[in-house]
């Protein structure tokens, strides 16, 4: 059996806690159960890499399982520092799912986790983000914008906390 380390999150041993949750959460969620039923042998997002940043809690879990059970592969970061809950985490890396979220990240690692969920195997990219707070879609715009500009800016150019590390992150 090969070693999935396509991971960072704060413990691997919460995977069985988080695995039980999601089982609950199913339950819980008739519409995602309904289209892994009805679509999940026609694998309808085969060929779709999706970008995940969203809350990553017992639900997205389940949501992330949907989207693979459809065909997708995916790459998973929380939108928020504080709202990981290191179990749903922790179930999506024993999955073999590439997630990067941890509860209580620090700025620096935040946007670290986001660089490391556009980071596919062979060279290959995204070609759909689901982005529920904006800061991937930031991200990607600001890498175009600097760019076309033909240099990232320096981080003592702002400021601003948050902009000198996805200065960091881009350079």
């Amino acid at each position: 059996m090969s070693q999935f380390t396509d991971y960072k999150i704060a413990d691997i041993t919460l995977a069985d806690w988080g695995r039980k949750e999601m089982n609950i959460a199913e339950t819980e969620m008739p519409g995602l159960m309904s289209l892994r039923e009805k679509y999940g042998d026609s694998k309808p997002l085969k060929g779709a890499r999706i970008m995940g940043s969203l809350h990553m809690t017992i639900q997205t879990a389940v949501l992330i399982e949907t989207l693979t059970a459809l065909g997708a592969e995916v790459r998973w970061v929380s939108c928020n520092i504080f709202s990981t809950q290191d179990h749903a985490a922790a179930a999506i890396a024993a999955s073999g799912v590439p997630v990067f979220a941890w509860k209580g990240e620090t700025l620096e690692e935040y946007w670290w986790c986001t660089e490391q969920a556009f980071k596919w195997p062979n060279g290959e990219t995204a070609n759909m983000i689901l982005d529920d707070g904006g800061d991937a879609t930031l991200l990607v715009h600001k890498g175009v914008e600097y760019e076309k500009a033909g240099a990232v800016p320096g981080p003592e150019t702002t400021d601003n906390e948050e902009m000198k590390c996805v200065l960091g992150v881009l350079a």
